[in-house]
């Protein structure tokens, strides 16, 4: 038995995280519209204990490839995250919601209330999940003439979480009185506008509403770059990541862990959440036999529209699909992380493009297991237990299907080795996740100057 028990979220992508999954039998081909569909997706995820929920979002649509791949792609009509986590929290009771929200194109304030919002509405259960937005093709859609850089993006994007969080401490913990009999509804001297004027934002506060319930909600980041991880390092309290090799995973777990001391954080202060595909079966026999039944759903041009980014300005169409890929472009350092992934996976594997593309097929270049309970807690075990991880996002390949196969057979395993939680441990998604609740600046400057 171990005392430090594993971190796990549920990463729903509408039908599943398989590029055909809305092809499958066992999903729900309207899953992106569908209330029901996620009322039970965040009940299955509660009824296994997990943390939390996280669906991905983008402000524009996604698109890759031509005309044919666009047509077959299932992922097109899907709620707005913070909308969705509203509705859910009302039909669950401990579960988190890690809603993404872009700081390139959302305005802080209103950000700040909607997710202030979610967290009295779920009571404190929200999440926050930071990203600059990385498709170049949204910025048409709020009047801007280009997409802004890398560098801007994340030197806009400290600021940005920097004003948020001082939105949320507008009022003081104690600040509502409430007092009926003196009539005094709260005391003005525990309000505090934000006044910010900076490089890229200028917001005068206050937020319009309490603190939070978890102070800030949980503040979480997605990306491994360098400037994603130095964002990760200064906020963050999860990181979301993507590795397909213990090494390689335990290199990014000591590097982004190793940044923390520097802004007065403690390791511990921030968990790292790998990816994690899982096809699950009874039997080796079974899982292999639901991954090849997937592997068959997928139509090429969609596969080739997977690769399409690794290669930009690359005729894929013209490569032979049982045969490794032509070249292997160096990717942009400290920029585009996935690419540098996907890359080095398919000149590691010598991977055909056929091969690669139905590899990421499975979770865009996440780690896919596929193998009985036994096999993918032992998987999940090894990283776990050597610097790796602080626990998995799961990521269902087919929904709902797989989300019950992993609460009905991994789960209990991983209890059975002492790994992860028969109950949860508090009230509020900090709490179970083992985080501290923040101090208000405001609260922190005095204590500090008391």
């Amino acid at each position: 038995m171990t005392a430090r028990k594993l971190r796990l979220g549920a990463f729903i992508m509408a039908t599943g995280h398989h590029i055909a999954a809305w092809r499958h039998p066992g999903a729900q081909p309207d899953a992106g519209v569908n209330i029901d569909h996620y009322i039970e997706l965040a009940q299955t995820a509660e009824r296994g204990l997990f943390d939390q929920v996280f669906v991905a979002d983008s402000p524009g649509i996604w698109h890759q490839g031509d005309r044919e791949s666009f047509s077959r792609q299932g992922r097109l009509s899907h709620f707005e995250p913070v909308t969705l986590w509203a509705a859910l929290s009302a039909v669950t009771k401990h579960i988190g919601f890690v809603a993404t929200a872009s700081t390139t194109y959302e305005d802080p304030y209103l950000l700040a209330r909607k997710f202030a919002s979610l967290d009295h509405i779920s009571k404190g259960r929200a999440a926050w999940n930071v990203v600059t937005t990385s498709a170049e093709a949204v910025h048409g859609n709020f009047g801007l003439e280009a997409h802004p850089d890398p560098a801007t993006r994340y030197a806009k994007a400290h600021e940005f979480v920097d004003v948020v969080k001082g939105l949320w401490d507008s009022f003081d913990d104690d600040a509502f009185i409430r007092d009926r009999e003196s009539g005094v509804y709260f005391d003005p001297d525990r309000l505090h506008p934000l006044n910010h004027i900076g490089k890229h934002l200028k917001v005068k506060g206050p937020l319009n509403l309490e603190r939070p319930p978890q102070g800030y909600p949980v503040i979480v980041q997605a990306g491994s770059s360098e400037d994603g991880k130095e964002l990760a390092a200064a906020s963050a309290e999860a990181i979301f990541t993507a590795w397909t090799s213990l090494a390689e995973a335990q290199a990014f777990y000591r590097d982004v862990k190793g940044r923390l001391a520097k802004y007065g954080r403690r390791p511990e202060q921030l968990l790292v959440l790998p990816g994690i595909s899982p096809v699950i079966g009874r039997t080796e026999q079974e899982a292999q036999a639901k991954w090849a039944e997937l592997q068959a759903l997928i139509h090429p041009s969609v596969g080739l529209a997977t690769l399409a980014p690794f290669w930009p300005g690359e005729d894929l169409s013209r490569w032979d699909l049982d045969a490794p890929p032509p070249y292997y472009p160096e990717p942009p350092q400290g920029v585009n992380s996935r690419a540098h992934v996907v890359i080095e996976l398919a000149r590691r594997e010598r991977y055909s493009v056929r091969q690669l593309y139905e590899y990421l097929a499975g979770a865009r270049g996440h780690w896919v297991v596929v193998g009985t309970p036994q096999t993918i807690a032992d998987q999940m075990q090894q990283w776990f237990e050597n610097g790796a991880a602080d626990g998995f996002n799961i990521m269902p390949p087919v929904l709902p299907a797989s989300l019950n196969d992993f609460v009905e057979l991994v789960i209990p395993e991983l209890q059975k080795r002492g790994l992860f939680r028969t109950e949860y441990e508090g009230r509020t998604l900090r709490e179970n996740l083992g985080l501290e609740r923040p101090q208000s600046r405001y609260a922190a400057a005095a204590a500090k100057a008391a």
